[in-house]
């Protein structure tokens, strides 16, 4: 207990003296230096344990040479010591035979370091040491389970996976439209669409290999259209025999910070009942139908859950709803009970992202509080205690440039939400891009969900 103190002191100590040393612009090895002893990098307890080491190494053997080395090297050395000290004082000699080691030890180090940092990093030191620090950082952070699909999903998780590497995306499967769409009916695979862009938004920033997992053919006979992180995840689950498997070697290749995980490893079809009668199958056939949904399923009904998903969320120290299509990417993951059960179950801060927008389609007229509504009836109990809509509406030029096509701002109806036993989280969350469209701010929304966490989990 009494050592906390003192390592926190050592701590703000370090701060300080690195702190005032970057300001007179020291040499490069000493601003090494300063980085490798920083707290938190684990450098500082290894090198003295192998120090430790030595020295046991070192008593060990004289003690099994019964101490006859130590003797004639003691004579020898208080020899050579009065011999030293009778020409200089020993306030001198001391201090200078202390700095000589501590010069000696750091000298070693840094070569040893400087030798594996250029096999690892060559060059680029201090990228190793800032890897090495975020690594940690990010380790540390809260266990973070967020359940959705779309690109709604993978922009929160661009954001996310700034603050920690624990994170799972639980995804839809029941994407039949486009790339994704083609390789389900001609492979017989699941549609792995929604789990690339959540595999490319966790990636740690490996930009070029990001790209290619993104990258769309625009030519070639039967290419067109297909993503090559489409046909890579359809290879490597033809290779492997099960997408799960396939997830986690594309998740290695991309550096993924986390992982990724479908929702059921069935092949499920959703449903929707319109409120003009008809029933439509297929979720791209659902958006253009163009009806109001008043009942959604999946065929077969009650799929199983996978079992890492179901992990997760048990594990869970934060549970994120969204944001994305409301029927077809967020209640496609709600139609799985056992998915539902462990969210329910879970006495954890949970909150459901609210789209800024109405998708037509689908919530064309709807509030935030009907959107509530719609998650409560398709999974029949309550999975989240907060829900963060958007606090600023978006520019008249905007709302003008949606209009046209039928959708307007999902609007904030207080009191029903209260009614519903939700917590508002009103916040700014929005970016306006060039061509008038809005969507959430991967950075600004992640900051935002962060700050409500450290505040709520007092209380659980």
């Amino acid at each position: 207990m009494f050592l906390k103190p003192f390592y926190m002191a050592l701590t703000r100590l370090f701060r300080r003296v690195r702190r005032e040393t970057l300001t007179l612009a020291p040499p490069r090895r000493v601003n090494r230096l300063l980085w490798w002893l920083a707290p938190g990098l684990l450098v500082k307890r290894w090198l003295l344990l192998s120090m430790a080491g030595v020295l046991l190494v070192g008593v060990g053997g004289m003690i099994w040479l019964k101490l006859t080395p130590v003797f004639y090297t003691g004579r020898l050395l208080g020899a050579a010591l009065r011999a030293f000290t009778t020409h200089v004082p020993n306030y001198v000699s001391g201090p200078l035979g202390i700095l000589l080691g501590l010069g000696l030890i750091f000298w070693g180090q840094s070569r040893t370091v400087g030798a594996i940092t250029d096999v690892l990093i060559p060059g680029n030191e201090e990228d190793l040491l800032d890897a090495l620090l975020t690594q940690r950082r990010l380790s540390r952070g809260p266990k973070i389970v967020v359940v959705g699909g779309g690109t709604g999903l993978s922009n929160l998780l661009r954001g996310m996976k700034r603050y920690s590497s624990n994170i799972t995306a639980i995804v839809t499967v029941a994407d039949d439209g486009g790339s994704s769409g083609r390789l389900r009916r001609e492979m017989g695979v699941l549609p792995p669409g929604d789990i690339r862009n959540c595999l490319a938004a966790l990636a740690d920033e490996e930009k070029l290999l990001t790209e290619l997992f993104q990258y769309r053919f625009e030519s070639g006979s039967g290419l067109v259209g297909h993503s090559f992180g489409n046909l890579f995840l359809t290879a490597m689950n033809e290779i492997t025999g099960d997408l799960e498997q396939a997830i986690a070697a594309s998740s290695k290749v991309l550096a993924v910070r986390g992982q990724v995980l479908p929702s059921t490893s069935v092949d499920v079809q959703l449903w929707a009942e319109l409120e003009d009668g008809r029933r439509i199958v297929g979720e791209s056939k659902i958006t253009e139908a163009r009806g109001r949904i008043v009942h959604i399923g999946c065929l077969p009904p009650n799929p199983p859950a996978l079992a890492k998903a179901v992990k997760a969320i048990e594990e869970a120290d934060y549970i994120v709803i969204g944001p994305g299509s409301l029927y077809t990417s967020i209640i496609p993951n709600l139609l799985v009970p056992d998915l539902v059960k462990a969210i329910a179950a879970r006495q954890v801060p949970r909150i459901y992202i609210c789209n800024i927008m109405t998708e037509p389609g689908e919530t064309d007229g709807f509030s935030v509080s009907d959107h509530i509504r719609a998650i409560d009836s398709a999974c029949g109990c309550y999975l989240f205690d907060a829900v963060l809509v958007q606090k600023v509406m978006p520019s008249d030029t905007v709302i003008s440039h949606y209009a046209r096509a039928g959708v307007g701002p999902v609007l904030l109806d207080r009191a029903a939400i209260l009614d519903s036993g939700r917590r508002i989280i009103a916040a700014n969350v929005m970016e306006e891009s060039a061509d008038l469209t809005v969507r959430h701010h991967s950075e600004r929304l992640a900051r935002v969900l962060l700050r409500w966490y450290t505040r709520t989990q007092r209380l659980w």
